[in-house]
């Protein structure tokens, strides 16, 4: 059954049991606060009964099936609920006073909750109605720009999830070492990218040590807490769709040399090659009719692979609630085509059901669940770098080639070039397909031993996932070298992960006089495995007219044994942990957890990981009473450990090799052992913060700042081996990240029809190495080279110094340094104006490897987001802008061109190329920048700034009025534009590029939706 069916049914079914009863009386009234403002989406409900609804946007509400003498409770978030005696009336005015204890929000934490007023750690949140405002199949997508320390790098691949960084990077491995731990609903996981955005109700981002700590060594890069939509006690059957549809459209296109831009590089770059290339193709293609010198092809191949892209969601859920049970139960579709010309697709089809049920007075069951089925098909990313390296006087297709199949691709190699540079007989013979199926089940029971003091939890999660990978890569015949592929390839690949938690917890709370103490001491037991069984098959049925139908193994006439691989792990841990808050008088608050974790994957067993945190309500003291501008003051401090349990397990072994020895004219047998096992521990990861909270002008005005210092102690980095050749890791390095964040947000209502908000968030990042344990640096990335110095970031650029651009002979004759490189090269015109000029950094009159210099880090020094709200009676609008600055992006495409001399360039290059004297000073000419001189390593021109500022998104609401009668439903209509607009000097698609390494990077596109929210 399609989706679309299975959401009308459920609807008419749901609205069938909503419009069935009997009526009694029929109330209606309005709601608002002490200012006679009105409350939208205040809670009516009759006293003892499940039967309520929420007031509409202008506070007014209607309620059937009212018995005359009843009673109704009107509540509200912030307010002190109140009940009212219906008495016979059918029109009713309330009024709710503002409730101060009821002003300070309740936020999740660890195992628990807080009072926001109580919190010594460093924590945000952010609401559904913010979260569900981004078209995205990537919950955390959301959260860009909104959280000061969260680093948010956009992927705009189709089902792909974004990177996602708590302030900084702590380890200098990869495979996800620096990844935070995502938990929902109490279950822990690597990723959330499952969720739907309009199932989620908050999104918390613990960020410090001693606010993540009760997680354990999972929590060492931050917590990103997801708590799902529940029910609520009392509360009348309430029935929400949400859905969307739009078009996606790839953003700031690098614009590619054209055929006549092109041909000129051609000709200046001083290779009679290249030239003649050219012509060749002018006389395979014939000439232009507008400039006789240029081909007459002059083929777009970024506008060719790309294409604008359908994306759309729909959601259905109800909630609800008796005395008793509380439910939410929701179903959604996802859908998601790639900006890629291929099959480039995402689709998600989810299932959510969240029950807790009051057993007794003293005994609580819950039980939430996730079904999610989704499908990717995988781009083909090196399309992007073919099209990049293309030449434009070549066309997709060329018909004179009546020996390729299955269709006549045009080749590069058939006008005189090194490689064939068309991506479509890999966009169109290529298919890769996963199929991925998510099983989430998480259930609890909770006894009161001493009411309202003493509870014992118990609470069981599986997380199970079933990963089905097919590739498919079909063959194609074009011409020799790299333009065919022989055999027809299926890839079968099968991955099963699963992962189960046991936690216990006992959690005393007290009040006694002054005194506020919670307690919590609890276990969790953890088991994660993995097996995967991978499968490559050759020639399979293939051609014109077979398609998916002969995608299988045992059609294949052979099958790759180098292609087969079985694998598995099994991961144990066990952790006993514990917290204890305690407040004084509402004014001195401290907090402290204890953890203990064991685990199989390292071979230290345990370890033992303290957190503490103090705080001062400043503005409960006697001094600061009616002060007149502070309506909340608190400072706040922590510091912590916690150990990374995200480091891949230890690996290598011991060795034994036989010799013979000579002693006095005897030979005799030996055997030398060697090791390379590498012997790990946990990554410790110190962190101390020190923040400020405020709230001011009667609550309108609120400011968080923090400072934070994080050191990662024992970091797993790669040591040369003594005696013996390779590395090994070990836990010798540190790392630390330090910085401060600062968010400020003001909110006002008006007046009864105008309300506004306006907020922005700023924060900074050093990342540093403090000891590499006498190491000179740590280097990696080959050509495009990065190292790790002490004092400097992980993995910044390195490479040369440029400049500027030699304009004349005899600026070159004079510089000492190009004439040492002439003469050592042995050619007199080795260097020519237009050639870089280098910084001789060391002094010695010469460029060569020492004259390097960091270049910079790809992890920004600093991020900011604004945001902006108005409400103007049934009219909402909202926008968000984003951006960073102080990072690099190394523009490893234009660097290849030293290996591809005879592939295109970007325009901006052929446009700004020095082409005689005083042209420029910072581009190189067409000779210049495939010289070896300029290019023998990597350089500050092809090392660009990855500042940018964007528009992120812009949203515009309209709620119909509401409806007169029984059936009246809250219907709001919008238009939603996604990343409209991005200003940036880098030269590629986006300026978001992960590791900062910009080889192939899928465009972000701009993406505009128009939707709607309904609410019965």
């Amino acid at each position: 059954m399609k989706i679309s069916n299975v959401i009308l049914t459920i609807s008419f079914l749901l609205f069938q049991s909503l419009l069935y009863s009997q009526t009694s009386i029929a109330v209606s009234g309005t709601v608002t606060d002490s200012d006679n403002i009105p409350l939208p989406g205040a809670s009516v409900v009759l006293k003892g009964t499940a039967t309520g609804t929420q007031t509409d946007f202008d506070g007014n509400f209607t309620l059937d099936n009212v018995s005359a003498d009843g009673v109704l409770v009107i509540s509200f978030i912030g307010y002190t609920s109140t009940e009212v005696a219906v008495n016979n009336q059918t029109t009713l005015s309330i009024s709710l006073q503002e409730d101060a204890q009821a002003l300070d929000e309740i936020v999740v934490v660890g195992y628990g909750t807080q009072k926001k007023s109580d919190l010594t750690g460093s924590i945000t949140t952010v609401s559904s109605e913010d979260i569900a405002r981004t078209p995205s199949g990537a919950p955390m997508q959301s959260l860009q720009g909104k959280v000061a320390g969260l680093q948010v790098v956009s992927n705009g691949a189709p089902g792909s999830a974004p990177t996602i960084r708590v302030r900084g990077l702590g380890s200098y491995t990869g495979d996800g070492a620096s990844n935070p731990l995502y938990v929902v609903d109490g279950t822990f996981y690597d990723d959330i990218g499952f969720l739907n955005n309009e199932d989620i109700e908050t999104i918390s981002v613990l960020k410090d040590a001693s606010a993540s700590a009760i997680y354990g060594v999972r929590a060492a890069n931050g917590v990103v807490l997801i708590e799902t939509k529940s029910g609520k006690v009392n509360q009348k059957a309430q029935i929400t769709y949400s859905g969307y549809q739009g078009v996606q459209i790839a953003q700031n296109l690098v614009k590619l040399s054209n055929a006549e831009q092109f041909s000129t590089l051609a000709r200046e770059s001083g290779s009679a090659a290249e030239a003649s290339y050219i012509d060749n193709a002018m006389q395979r293609y014939g000439r232009s009719r507008i400039n006789p010198n240029v081909p007459d092809v002059n083929t777009d191949w970024y506008d060719l692979i790309l294409r604008h892209a359908l994306i759309q969601n729909h959601s259905l859920g109800v909630t609800g609630g008796t005395e008793s049970v509380t439910y939410s139960l929701g179903i959604s579709q996802f859908e998601q085509e790639g900006i890629l010309k291929m099959k480039n697709d995402y689709e998600r089809f989810n299932i959510r059901a969240k029950v807790g049920v009051d057993i007794s007075d003293r005994l609580k069951a819950g039980v939430s669940t996730i079904f999610s089925n989704s499908t990717t098909y995988r781009p083909e990313n090196a399309a992007f770098s073919s099209a990049y390296f293309a030449v434009p006087i070549m066309p997709v297709l060329d018909e004179s080639k009546t020996e390729a199949y299955p269709k006549p691709y045009a080749n590069a190699q058939d006008l005189g070039y090194r490689q064939p540079q068309n991506p479509f007989p890999l966009l169109e013979n290529s298919e890769y397909r996963d199929k991925i199926r998510n099983n989430l089940v998480n259930f609890n029971l909770e006894y009161q031993l001493i009411p309202d003091k003493l509870n014992l939890r118990t609470a069981y999660s599986h997380n199970f996932e079933a990963l089905e990978t097919r590739e498919v890569r079909l063959p194609y015949f074009y011409g020799i070298g790299d333009a065919f592929r022989e055999n027809a390839e299926l890839v079968k690949r099968n991955q099963t992960f699963s992962e189960q938690t046991w936690d216990n917890t006992l959690t005393y709370n007290d009040d006694f006089g002054k005194h506020n103490l919670t307690v919590l001491a609890g276990t969790s037991f953890r088991n994660r495995s993995f097996e995967q069984l991978e499968v490559k098959g050759l020639n399979f049925p293939n051609g014109t007219g077979i398609g998916d139908e002969s995608y299988y193994l045992d059609l294949a006439k052979s099958i790759d044994l180098d292609g087969v691989g079985d694998d598995g792990v099994s991961q144990y841990f066990f952790s006993y942990f514990s917290r204890v808050a305690y407040n004084f008088d509402n004014k001195y608050l401290l907090y402290g957890t204890f953890r203990a974790d064991g685990t199989s994957k390292y071979q230290e067993k345990w370890g033992y990981f303290p957190t503490i945190g103090a705080g001062w309500v400043i503005s409960e003291e006697s001094f600061m009473k009616s002060n007149g501008v502070f309506d909340f003051l608190k400072l706040r401090a922590s510091w912590g450990e916690l150990g990374n349990a995200n480091v891949n397990a230890s690996t290598g072994g011991i060795t034994s090799t036989e010799v013979n020895g000579v002693f006095g004219d005897t030979r005799y047998p030996g055997l030398v052992t060697s090791s390379d096992f590498e012997a790990l521990k946990w990554e410790v990861t110190a962190e101390t913060n020190v923040g400020l909270t405020a709230r001011l002008f009667d609550n309108n005005l609120s400011i968080e700042t923090d400072y934070f210092s994080r050191e990662t102690r024992d970091a797993i980095i790669p040591v040369s081996r003594l005696l013996v050749p390779g590395e090994t890791r070990q836990n010798v390095g540190v790392i630390k990240n330090s910085g401060i964040e600062v968010a400020v947000n003001w909110s006002k209502q008006v007046s009864e029809d105008f309300s506004y908000s306006i907020g922005g968030n700023f924060s900074t990042l050093n990342n540093e190495i403090l000891d590499l344990a006498g190491q000179e640096n740590l280097t990696s990335g080959g050509d495009i080279e990065q190292r790790s110095v002490v004092g400097g970031a992980i993995n910044s650029f390195f490479g040369l110094d440029v400049a500027g651009v030699y304009q004349t002979p005899e600026e070159i004759a004079a510089d000492p340094a190009a004439q040492a490189a002439i003469a050592t090269s042995g050619i007199p015109d080795y260097i020519q104006p237009g050639d870089f000029k280098f910084v001789d950094h060391n002094g010695d009159m010469v460029i060569d490897a020492q004259d390097r210099v960091d270049l910079g880090s790809y992890l920004p020094t600093y991020n900011f987001g604004f945001n902006l709200g108005l409400n103007y009676k049934a009219w909402d609008f909202s926008l968000n802008v984003i951006g960073q600055g102080g990072n690099v992006i190394a523009n490893s495409k234009r660097f290849a061109i030293r290996q591809t001399p005879d592939a295109n360039i970007d325009s901006d290059f052929a446009i700004n190329r020095w082409h005689g004297e005083g042209t420029t000073n910072s581009y190189p000419s067409a000779r210049g920048i495939r010289n070896p001189w300029s290019n023998q390593f990597l350089n500050s021109f092809f090392v660009e700034d990855g500042d940018f500022i964007r528009l992120q998104n812009v949203t515009v609401g309209y709620t119909l009025p509401s409806l007169k009668g029984k059936f009246n439903p809250n219907i709001r209509f919008y238009m939603t534009a996604e990343r409209p607009l991005t200003f940036f000097k880098y030269n590629g698609f986006t300026p978001e590029v992960s590791n900062g390494v910009d080889a192939q990077t899928y465009p972000i596109p701009g993406v505009y939706t128009l939707g709607v929210n309904i609410k019965i």
